[in-house]
């Protein structure tokens, strides 16, 4: 369908290249010459339309919705039809997968916390009980003072659920600057982009594939004490024998069943986790 906007430049092109007149060029193009005549009125909005495309490629996987929680973030905020018209206008639309890709460019370097409390760091770490039933724990990190603020374990953490469980640790630690996190679909969902923006609270995102920028909360998923939160979570399922493995969401395997192997249920021991202390 040719649109109003290409038979005015039909009519125009018309007119100019064979010297017709505008009657005669909207006759032969099929369009009103009321519509030919017809200017629009309607404003540019080039700092919105500015300001989404430098959105659009720093966060490539994002649609308009999530790009609209961006914006009105720094103040702007437009009518959703008005933003997925100037969207598809520049051309933003997100493509479909065709492969695993990296995102390309570069992001801001984050600043050094001064202070406790100022930028914290999520991750989650997950592991399976033995029939096979999977559960995650969330690990919240102060990136100044390395205290572990929160640990929370489920069988599902859903974007929705995070968001619950930072408000609630809001209340109970106050509001940070800065949250830093993976890519992961639960930390880009609506659900934590909604709760930022009510919040007021700054998200960033790591360059995917490189946990190393999101280390301080990957170390501490590291160490002794991830495990030991680990088999106290594993108390919840029955017959836990896993060998002692934690996995991280972003993918890295630490064994530690050569440095605490698992000792044999015996007596009423059945079914749970060795110590940590052993």
């Amino acid at each position: 369908m040719v649109t109003p906007g290409a038979k005015r430049e039909a009519v125009a092109g018309l007119v100019e290249r064979f010297c017709v007149s505008q009657r005669r060029a909207c006759d032969v193009v099929g369009v009103s010459r009321r519509v030919a005549r017809y200017c629009s009125t309607r404003p540019d909005y080039g700092p919105l339309r500015q300001r989404l495309r430098e959105l659009a490629a720093d966060r490539r996987r994002f649609g308009y919705r999530r790009l609209g929680y961006l914006l009105a973030r720094e103040g702007m905020v437009p009518n959703h039809k008005k933003l997925l018209r100037i969207y598809r206008e520049e051309g933003l639309k997100v493509r479909r997968r065709s492969g695993r890709k990296r995102a390309l460019g570069t992001r801001a370097p984050m600043a050094i916390p001064q202070g406790p409390n100022q930028r914290w760091s999520l991750d989650f770490v997950s592991d399976s009980f033995v029939d096979g039933r999977r559960f995650r724990i969330l690990c919240v990190v102060d990136d100044f003072s390395r205290e572990c603020l929160t640990l929370t374990a489920d069988t599902s953490l859903s974007g929705a659920r995070v968001a619950r469980e930072l408000t609630t640790l809001l209340g109970q630690r106050g509001k940070p600057h800065t949250i830093v996190s993976d890519n992961g679909t639960e930390l880009t969902s609506m659900a934590i982009l909604r709760w930022s923006k009510e919040r007021h609270v700054e998200w960033h995102y790591i360059a995917p594939g490189k946990p190393t920028q999101n280390a301080f909360v990957e170390s501490f998923n590291g160490n002794a004490s991830t495990r030991r939160c680990s088999l106290q979570c594993a108390k919840r399922g029955p017959n836990w024998s896993n060998g002692g493995r934690i996995t991280t969401w972003s993918g890295h395997t630490q064994n530690w069943a050569g440095r605490h192997p698992p000792r044999s249920p015996t007596n009423g021991d059945e079914g749970m986790p060795p110590s940590p202390l052993a």
